[in-house]
């Protein structure tokens, strides 16, 4: 009897807590660590999109560890594709508070603050759009994990790490300046670089192989070899429209990982439109030529890349 009741107990409390998360007509999306669709069978992290099969104009995005304890809330202005619209807060497993930030257009904007995961102040950061229309920020406030604030209104020195990366510079008026250097704890490599005025002038990063690596851009998407427009003029005279289908439209949502040599691997549609067309498409990426990878510090990485397709009556 005593078992009965606690498989009982764990089921009412399970139940509660779905009911809680996931209301009807929600979509759940299973997740790797990269942040890719997965399967029930192997994800890291669960998303819902509420009201999935609703046609609105914002729908509430929320994100839990394996867990089950809630990581992100916020709301995006496609169900399919995350455009984040407004303020999105984010949690650490434990419960407590990571950071909240705004995002207008799914750029950040305004102020975003965070938190240790012990719950003590870390940081305050200002986002502004420049005169080139880019995004940008000043570090107004920065306090070290023993509670002391090393940047304050915008000047100080700072030494940072976390679980994916350390490093250590000068701040002056909000903007990193001067030579920064640090490590990356994730890809083994390290890097100087040297800021004016929050603007990268130069930098060199040194592999695990002790290889040096120039660049002037901190991250680099990965990009075509000959353009996006000619790429996209590839896909169009490659797919094959059955002829049965050849009335159909729609746009066809999907995602892959552009590998460090440039291959795309690991296409999947996110939202199709049937017909074969999607298995069509499948193939048309996975028998494309290589792209340039994208770089981080100079450095070659994986990166994930998202392509929304618009199929039209006449086949493309």
């Amino acid at each position: 009897m005593k078992l009965i009741l606690r498989v009982f107990f764990f089921f009412a409390i399970s139940t509660k807590l779905f009911s809680q998360t996931a209301i009807p007509a929600g979509k759940i999306i299973y997740l790797d660590s990269s942040w890719v669709e997965s399967t029930e069978d192997n994800y890291k992290y669960i998303r819902i999109v509420e009201e999935y099969y609703s046609e609105k104009k914002s729908y509430i995005i929320k994100e839990y560890y394996k867990s089950k304890a809630l990581k992100t809330i916020g709301a995006s202005s496609d169900k399919d594709i995350i455009k984040r619209q407004g303020q999105f807060v984010y949690y650490y497993e434990n419960g407590n508070k990571k950071s909240t930030v705004n995002y207008l257009d799914n750029k950040k904007t305004g102020k975003e603050f965070n938190w240790y995961e012990n719950g003590n102040i870390q940081s305050e950061f200002e986002y502004y759009t420049d005169k080139n229309n880019e995004t940008n920020y000043k570090l107004n406030n920065y306090w070290n994990d023993k509670k002391e604030q090393k940047i304050i209104s915008g000047n100080g020195n700072m030494e940072y790490k976390d679980k994916f990366i350390e490093e250590a510079g000068r701040v002056k008026d909000g903007l990193r300046d001067g030579i920064w250097k640090g490590k990356s704890l994730k890809s083994k490599y390290s890097f100087s670089e040297n800021h004016q005025n929050g603007k990268l002038v130069s930098g060199v990063s040194i592999d695990s192989l002790h290889i040096e690596h120039p660049y002037t851009t901190i991250e680099q998407r990965p990009t075509p070899q000959k353009g996006i427009k000619s790429f996209y003029n590839y896909v169009a005279k490659s797919i094959i429209i059955p002829a049965d289908a050849r009335n159909v439209t729609g746009k066809i949502y999907m995602t892959f990982i552009v590998d460090r040599d440039g291959t795309l691997v690991d296409p999947k549609i996110l939202k199709g439109v049937g017909y074969g067309i999607d298995e069509s498409v499948l193939n048309v990426i996975k028998n494309s030529k290589k792209w340039n990878p994208g770089l981080k510090r100079g450095i070659p990485e994986r990166a994930f890349y998202s392509l929304p397709i618009t199929i039209t009556k006449n086949g493309r």
